[in-house]
């Protein structure tokens, strides 16, 4: 055994690692390693270490396996998770018997890999660790333990995880610094075929995958890698058991991939990002409340896909059992004929639910009937044929049933009564026969009818089109009047905006439905819509009686006509018909920034790399109207519900209903109100009604801060700081910024300074005093330039606004350096 000195530190644990030089990174019966010496255990590529460490001031020390050639330390292993030492002065080594043991200070044994060996066995044993991560007892002859066969709470690529029955679980950490045997598990399911993932709370069920159909787990999201990269094998004795393909985690040759079940009960997979150096949460579950296990009961069905909340709905032919509780489950309103039915138009018959998680317990039957199979057995409830698993059928209650998004999940087809078949019924094979038959002898009749009446109606709508176009230009007498939308200068001469009837509104948004609304702002309601061409649209209406919304109507339409860049909400077009005033958008399927930044769950979606992203695009479209428009344009209203996310998550600045134009016509641009948001309005804006595009890089700021933190500004006010701009500026000042990073990030945001630049940046935007904060074009170069050197901000003293107070604005209000409008102060 030869021994050299490795002197580096590892952040976040009390770990002073020296190598051990071992051959092939294993150690031999008598080699002793040591806690006290600092000895540590490399794989022969010196990907991973093996060695003990602790956590911060505590004295309970462990011996575990983590990477070594990845900042960290990121710990995928632990022997003795349920018995630390106390005190440095524990070793390990091969005993004389065979075994891997761990030792304390006494040499009382604390830990051993407790393999049965013959005492008259005389083979030299030794403890290897592999590259891959995997620590191997073996002899001469043959391996006799390995931890990769006794998991902890961390997948990585290599395990095989077996499906053959035999228990095989990941075990959670208690805490973050306790890794003894927390309250949750992760497995496979070795019941049911086929194999399905399960996240279980004790003995309780806490969130499964659905089933494997030999390419994908079913029930997790296809568009996330999320559990994807996993193939099912065979070994020599014709056992199966999951693996990770290296393909999938290679990714652009140089990154590395894990899953791990953490103390909170969540399943993550984690990505290494070489580039930035820093895991990155792909994806973890269960992501949303439906797919916690039965969320809402059984025979019932959850669903997120339109409104992003959980919404339980019983299935069809079912009613709640409880109707004071959603989510008690569903029972059956009318009973089965089952095989007692004697005539074609009383046997039952089955409804098809698409896009479906399908329920637990199924059973594979070998049929190429399917249906008929179900029919036949009184007792089946439910029937499936998946590609890739085949037949599958139902008996008791549906459990843990959800409605996935659009091309996603698989049909189910449900057993109900006729009575309760509706519409959306698949009737047997009788019914069919009787009905075409009928159906057959009406269709002539039909299409004389339907001739005649498009005869009679061809008049009404020939003169009709679907999507009425009319450029602005050429109807400023529709602006006109009561409504007053005529501009009075010539700012958007010649601006081309096109009208939509109130008709093909109404079609696109199915009247307005209430299961179309995304939501519900100042101006009024949004609606997500389909033109007859495909296109998505937000569909924004005016809330009557009018009110400010009419004022924010014109408003945008003002502005939005000359605007175009990648970073502002495109307007598609109006309509102004009668009483009804709309607003058409591009359609953002990722809702608003809030809807991820302030959700504990989906917050972690959006990690560093990522928010960078969304703060620079956010401070391009900001110098684009500040700067670059063909307009000079403040938005006053800039925070993260305004913040729309595209389908690549990229950020684009929305509702305009509250901007001013800057520059030309003055008298255009004044205001006799201070409107905005409590908590990201700008102290001489809300207090004196000075407005100028330092408003702006305010706002900016302080959604720069909550960015990063992952807080409300609000959300301060009955702490010790009156606000986050107080709480950041504490941190900054006392160069702890990395507490005010997101606690969901913070363990994978990059070893740089990049944040705490970010964060800097933020405290120059709040500063007080306008004339001191920075322009947004030098905003935008602090963010892409490393090589500039920042100023030092001074204190924000003015921190929140915590009620409105109407005032006289100041007669003289003067800036040298900014057009200001003085106004009076109307909050919202």
């Amino acid at each position: 055994m030869m021994l050299s000195t490795y002197n580096k530190c590892i952040v976040s644990f009390t770990l002073l690692c020296f190598c051990l030089g071992f051959s092939q990174g294993g150690i031999k019966q008598g080699d002793i390693v040591r806690d006290q010496e600092g000895d540590v255990l490399f794989s022969d590529g010196f990907n991973f270490a093996m060695g003990f460490f602790g956590f911060g001031n505590s004295s309970s020390r462990y011996v575990g396996i983590w990477y070594y050639n990845i900042p960290g330390p990121q710990i995928i292993w632990v022997a003795n998770r349920n018995t630390p030492i106390n005190g440095n002065r524990g070793s390990f080594t091969v005993a004389e018997n065979g075994n891997l043991v761990i030792l304390d200070e006494n040499k009382n044994q604390i830990w051993s890999t407790n393999v049965s060996i013959s005492q008259n066995n005389t083979d030299n044993y030794e403890a290897v660790l592999r590259d891959d991560g995997n620590l191997v007892l073996a002899n001469e002859n043959a391996v006799l333990w390995e931890s990769f066969e006794n998991p902890c709470d961390t997948y990585v690529p290599g395990m095989k995880v077996p499906v053959n029955g035999k228990s095989f679980f990941f075990t959670s950490w208690k805490s973050s610094t306790d890794p003894s045997i927390g309250n949750h598990k992760m497995g496979i399911d070795t019941v049911g075929l086929p194999p399905q993932v399960f996240v279980w709370e004790g003995e309780r069920k806490k969130w499964r995958s659905g089933y494997w159909d030999g390419r994908v787990f079913t029930g997790v999201d296809a568009k996330s890698s999320f559990l994807h990269g996993f193939i099912l094998n065979y070994d020599s004795n014709g056992d199966r058991y999951f693996v990770y393909n290296d393909n999938e985690w290679k990714l652009n040759g140089n990154s590395s991939v894990r899953f791990q079940i953490g103390w909170d009960g969540y399943e993550r997979e984690l990505i290494w990002n070489e580039t930035e150096k820093y895991w990155s949460v792909n994806q973890k579950g269960p992501h949303n409340q439906c797919e916690f296990y039965n969320y809402c009961g059984d025979f019932a069905s959850c669903d997120t896909s339109d409104s992003g909340w959980a919404i339980c709905s019983c299935l069809q032919g079912f009613e709640l059992k409880d109707k004071e509780n959603l989510s008690s489950g569903c029972t059956r309103k009318t009973a089965l004929k089952g095989d007692q039915t004697s005539d074609g138009f009383d046997e039952d018959g089955f409804f098809e639910r698409t896009s479906m998680k399908l329920p637990d317990f199924a059973r594979v039957v070998d049929t190429k009937d399917c249906e008929g199979n179900c029919l036949e057995n009184a007792s089946c409830t439910a029937y499936a044929e998946v590609t890739g698993i085949g037949c599958m059928v139902w008996h008791g209650d549906l459990v843990d049933v959800q409605h996935l998004g659009r091309d996603e999940g698989n049909s189910l087809y449900i057993r109900l009564a006729q009575s309760d078949l509706g519409h959306g019924g698949k009737m047997n094979r009788t019914m069919i026969v009787i009905i075409s038959t009928a159906v057959t002898g009406l269709i002539c009749l039909g299409i004389f009818v339907l001739l005649v009446w498009r005869c009679m109606k061809a008049s009404k709508y020939k003169n009709i089109q679907i999507l009425p176009v009319v450029y602005a230009r050429e109807t400023s007498s529709e602006f006109s009047g009561s409504l007053e939308l005529s501009l009075k200068s010539n700012q958007l001469s010649g601006a081309e905006l096109p009208f939509f009837s109130f008709t093909c509104m109404s079609a696109a948004t199915n009247n307005f439905s209430q299961a179309n609304k995304l939501g519900q702002g100042g101006f009024g309601p949004v609606y997500k819509g389909k033109l007859p061409t495909g296109e998505e649209i937000a569909v924004k209406r005016l809330s009557r009686p009018f009110g400010q919304g009419l004022d924010e109507f014109k408003n945008e339409m003002r502005l939005f006509a000359k605007l175009q860049h990648r970073n502002l909400v495109r307007l598609m077009g109006c309509s102004i018909e009668g009483d009804e005033k709309l607003l058409v958008y591009e359609f953002m399927p990722n809702k608003s920034l809030d809807y991820f930044l302030f959700d504990p769950i989906k917050k972690a979606q959006l990690n560093w790399a990522r928010r960078y992203e969304i703060i620079e695009g956010i401070a391009r479209g900001l110098l684009y109207l500040h700067r670059d428009s063909r307009l000079r344009i403040i938005h006053r209203d800039l925070k993260p519900s305004n913040i729309l996310l595209d389908e690549n998550m990229n950020p684009k600045i929305s509702d305009f209903g509250l901007a001013r134009i800057f520059g030309g016509n003055q008298n255009e641009s004044n205001t006799t109100r201070v409107v905005g948001t409590y908590g990201y309005m700008s102290p001489e804006y809300a207090m004196q009604g000075v407005l100028s595009a330092k408003a702006d890089v305010y706002s900016f700021g302080v959604l720069l801060l909550e960015i990063v933190s992952g807080h409300k500004n609000t959300s301060f006010r009955h702490s010790d700081d009156s606000s986050l701009i107080g709480y950041a500026w504490h941190l900054w000042n006392t160069k702890r910024s990395k507490e005010l990073v997101d606690a969901c990030i913070s363990d994978l945001t990059p070893n740089n300074d990049v944040i705490n630049r970010c964060i800097q940046i933020g405290m120059l935007c709040v500063q007080d005093l306008a004339s001191r904060r920075p322009k947004m074009s030098e905003i935008v170069l602090m963010l892409e330039s490393k090589s500039i050197t920042l100023p030092l901000p001074m204190q924000p003293l003015i921190t929140s606004i915590k009620r409105n107070v109407n005032r006289e604005s100041p007669k003289n209000a003067v800036d040298d350096s900014n057009d200001l409008t003085i106004t009076m102060v109307e909050g919202r």
